[in-house]
Formats: C-alpha cells, sequence, structure tokens
C-alpha cells in the first residue's frame, strides 16, 4: 500500500513519540509499504524538505513552532499547522500524490484538516492513532476547566474524530470515550497497543558503575518528568528506603519537572538518588542492562487509561516495573495478571513501599521475571503486529 502518515515528532526528537513512529515506519518499509511521514518542520527555510530514511519518504513542510513555547503561542502554531503544512505540501514534488490509505497520530489533536484533505484527494480511509485523550486528560489534572479553553480543545478533538473511518486506542479501558462517535454507520474503533521494534546496540554514556550508586539493585526511570506523572512520590520512596544501602535510584530525561524533582532530591539530601539529562533513544537497552527495575508513574489524578511507552521498553529488556499509575488504570490490571512487576494505585507511601520492598524481594528469588516480561512484549507489543493491523484496517 501507498500510505501517508501524519505526525508532529520525528527524529531528530527523541521523544517517546518520535522513537515510536520511528519504528512504525521502519517496519511499514520492511513490510513492503510505501509509506510518506509528513511533518511540521518550523526550524527549516525551504517550503519543504523531502529526503529518505530506513526505506521511508520523509517530507519536511514548513510550519509554525509548537514546542516549547508559551501555551497560546503553541495553541495558535497548532491551529495554523495543517494548513500550512498542506499549503506548502501542494508546492512539494509529492503535491499531486495519491494515496491507498492516510494514518495521523494523536497527540497533536489539530491533525484533521490536513488528513480530511489527503482522505479527499485520494478517496482513500483514514485511521487516527490516539495515544492520549485530549483535552479530556487535562481536566482530570485540574491544568483545564469545562469552561470556554475546553470547549475549543473539545471541539478540534472531535472534528478529527470526524475525518477518522477508523480510531485506535491503546487499551480497552479507552472504547467507552467513543461510544457516541462509533454509532454513525462506517466507523471503526479497535485497541491499537503501544509498540516498539527490536532494541539497537548502542553504548549508553551512562555508566552506574561509576557513579555511587554502583552495586546497587538500582530503580530506573528513563522518559519525560512532568506534570501529568506526578512524580514526588518517587522521590519519597527513595527517601523511605535512604536506608538500604543496596538499593538507588535512577532518573533520565527532561520535562517540566525535571529541574524542580532534582533541586528537591538535593534538599532531602538523598544519596541514593541520582538524575542524568535525556539520552539518546539507542542508548536506553545498555542503561537498562545496568539495571533491576523500571519505575511506570502517572499521576493518580488521571481518569483515562494509558500504557506509557517507557513501559515498553521496560518489558522488551527483561525489566520487572514497579508502577504508581491511577486507580482502575488497565495498566495496573495487565502487570498483576502477566506477573510482571508491581503496581500501586492508591498513590499512598506506605502501599508502594511495600510493592517496592516486594518487588525488591521478587528479582532474587524469581529467575524466570526478565524471561515474562519479554515474552509479555513480543506476544503484545511487537510493532510487527501493529502494522499488520492498520493495514488490515485500512484495507477492508
Amino acid at each position: 500500500m501507498r500510505i501517508a502518515l501524519i505526525a508532529d515528532t520525528f527524529p531528530p526528537l527523541r521523544t517517546s513519540g518520535a522513537v515510536q513512529l520511528r519504528d512504525l515506519s521502519r517496519e511499514f518499509a520492511r513490510q513492503g509499504h510505501a509509506l510518506t511521514v509528513l511533518l511540521p518542520a518550523p526550524d527549516q527555510n525551504n517550503p519543504w524538505q523531502l529526503e529518505e530514511i530506513d526505506g521511508v519518504q520523509v517530507l519536511r513542510l514548513k510550519a509554525p513552532r509548537t514546542k516549547d513555547i508559551g501555551y497560546v503561542r503553541r495553541t495558535l502554531g497548532e491551529l495554523v499547522m495543517p494548513f500550512s503544512m498542506l499549503r506548502q505540501l501542494k508546492k512539494s514534488p509529492l503535491a499531486n500524490e495519491k494515496w491507498d490509505g492516510v494514518i495521523w497520530y494523536a497527540p497533536s489533536i489539530f491533525h484533521g484538516p490536513l488528513a480530511n484533505e489527503i482522505k479527499k484527494s485520494s478517496k482513500c480511509k483514514g485511521y487516527l492513532i490516539i495515544r492520549d485523550i485530549f483535552p479530556e486528560w487535562a481536566v482530570d489534572m485540574g491544568l483545564m476547566g469545562r469552561g470556554l479553553p475546553y470547549r475549543f480543545f473539545d471541539a478540534i478533538a472531535r472534528y478529527q474524530y470526524s475525518v477518522a473511518d477508523v480510531i485506535g486506542v491503546q487499551t480497552p479501558g479507552n472504547l467507552g470515550y467513543f461510544d457516541q462517535w462509533l454509532k454513525q454507520s462506517g466507523r471503526q474503533l479497535e485497541v491499537l497497543k503501544n509498540w516498539l521494534d527490536m532494541p539497537a546496540q548502542v553504548r549508553c554514556s551512562i555508566r552506574v558503575s561509576e557513579t555511587f550508586l554502583e552495586g546497587r539493585k538500582i530503580f530506573v526511570y528513563a522518559g519525560n518528568m512532568g506534570i501529568a506523572q506526578g512524580m514526588d512520590i518517587l522521590l519519597d520512596l527513595a527517601e523511605k528506603l535512604s536506608n538500604r544501602s543496596d538499593v538507588g535510584f535512577l532518573f533520565v530525561g527532561r520535562g517540566s519537572d525535571a529541574a524542580r524533582l532534582k533541586t528537591s532530591a538535593q534538599d532531602r539530601k538523598l544519596r541514593n538518588v541520582l538524575f542524568f539529562d535525556e539520552i539518546h533513544p539507542d542508548e536506553i537497552p545498555d542503561l537498562y542492562s545496568q539495571c533491576n527495575i523500571g519505575i511506570v508513574a502517572l499521576d493518580s489524578k488521571h481518569q483515562s487509561h494509558n500504557i506509557p511507552g517507557k513501559f515498553l521498553t521496560y518489558m522488551q529488556n527483561g525489566l520487572p516495573v514497579l508502577a504508581n499509575v491511577n486507580k482502575g488504570n488497565d495498566l495496573a490490571k495487565l502487570i498483576r495478571n502477566e506477573r510482571v512487576g508491581q503496581a500501586c494505585e492508591s498513590n499512598n507511601i506506605i502501599d508502594l513501599l511495600q510493592l517496592a520492598e516486594k518487588i525488591l524481594f521478587q528479582i532474587n528469588t524469581e529467575v524466570e521475571l526478565p524471561n515474562r516480561c519479554r515474552n509479555l512484549f513480543f506476544r503484545e507489543f511487537s510493532v510487527n503486529k501493529t502494522v499488520k493491523q492498520i493495514v488490515t484496517a485500512l484495507s477492508t
């Protein structure tokens, strides 16, 4: 199939979304499909730039900046983005290209107009991949009420839902949100689980053996450190375990809370905690080979379900998980059912401490624990399976 994939994140960005979309595009090429990735490019001077990466066409289209700026400028930039991308697309060598299907990835919620135009011009189906339900999660977190800003974003999101023929959500728990959308004939709703490709083998710049955490059992968190993660309780946990000289905590990444968390650890004089800046995604497997337990954190105020990309990387590399997540999250059920770690849904430090001590005992006594993690990844989260599922949906 000839397929267009619209997104706003892709390498050289290092976000989990960029890694996911890189892996997805590579697998489309491996399975013999002609994939074109359409991306906004605020920093390039030319209207368009076409390149080939790993057998995939990548068309970068000049558009307003939408990242690392204030909320108002970001919203205006995202509102203009799809129209700007469409204008530049019409100037590019792919102006008259016809595709057999179009896929777009949310976040962002603003790709609807571009996806709709490609659907109409190519007379093809559209598949919307939803990784978080915005603006609902922002309301859950207390970042937004249900006033005018919410109604604006909700209208944008619902427009992009209306463009899609198929919507793929992360977990079964998110299916109910789209009950009304599904009532219109011809629409299809399904669970499209997160995915990852096989890891690269690149030496990590972080060497735990060269730090004061050498020789300890390492809890590792690698990824975004922001409001949605609710990570303060992890420092509480480190403080509760500070009397154990055999346990350490390693936090790697960036985000709106990263500097504050690092300062908090210093103020508490935590001698079992280390922070490092974001590393290249290809270094992650070697980082995890130096660690023992992966941490997943989601703020307890979330109402939706989420299986973060970092959970997949832990499973892929045989790391059991200690998760602190919102009550009822599908991830907690998955961790328990598959016996790949411990999940806390109470956001209570005493409960989390007991589960941390339990998993520390497990990694010393359950020799099959790493294999259970890897088996879960290959069975449920292989990118090969993801591409086949999307192609089937677009073909029928």
